[in-house]
């Protein structure tokens, strides 16, 4: 099995949102949907110094983040109807929504706010990594679109062995978690996750999707 993800170069990222609005005209998402976000982390304070000027240890970066296609997915293990599954051969976790009965427990399940329940449908939305694009050898829209080349997808070995091995930086939860298939290039600002340095500047964009 081959093993697919993404890569995100957090250095080259300006928050753009390029691949935002490219993922949700190709899969023709409605404005209150997106399948791939783009946080904004910010944090720093100012201090005096003795001579009466101030120094700042402000920061602020952008992390873009679509599914990651987790190795452990918390949404697959909390769906009640088996509707989540990954595929043998790619490594891609999709929904099918045929049986998805709309419960919503892979919105909450999540700890990267993937899945979205769509209110007309009733069924659960999220990124397949554009299977049908890859499945013709042709990269993510998203990927595709980015003006700065800030992201990639691939082999995650291969991602792994040209980028490193770094697969979070705040405010992603920890790696640990779920094991996910991305691989980070953190800029000099980057925290790691968990820091509680820094906070979401526009949470409610991108965690006040309807769900």
């Amino acid at each position: 099995m081959t093993q697919y993800g993404f890569y995100f170069d957090s250095t080259r990222c300006t928050g753009c949102r390029t691949c935002e609005m490219a993922c949700k005209d190709y899969k023709d998402l409605p404005e209150t949907t997106a399948f791939r976000k783009v946080y904004d982390y910010e944090g720093g304070t100012w201090a005096p110094s003795t001579d009466g000027a101030y120094t700042s240890d402000a920061f602020a970066y952008h992390v873009s983040l679509a599914c990651n296609h987790c190795d452990q997915p918390k949404c697959l293990a909390a769906c009640p109807q088996g509707a989540i599954a990954k595929d043998g051969k790619t490594g891609i976790v999709s929904i099918d929504e045929g049986k998805c009965i709309g419960s919503g427990t892979c919105v909450e399940a999540c700890p990267y706010n993937v899945p979205v329940l769509d209110k007309e449908s009733k069924k659960g939305l999220k990124c397949d990594g554009c299977a049908a694009r890859t499945a013709e050898g042709t990269k993510p829209v998203c990927v595709e679109a980015c003006p700065l080349r800030a992201l990639d997808f691939g082999d995650i070995e291969e991602l792994r062995a040209a980028h490193g091995t770094t697969a979070g930086i705040a405010p992603m939860p920890s790696p640990d978690e779920t094991h996910p298939n991305i691989v980070i290039k953190e800029c000099a600002a980057a925290k790691a996750p968990g820091d509680k340095t820094g906070t979401i500047a526009n949470e409610k964009e991108v965690t006040g999707v309807p769900a």
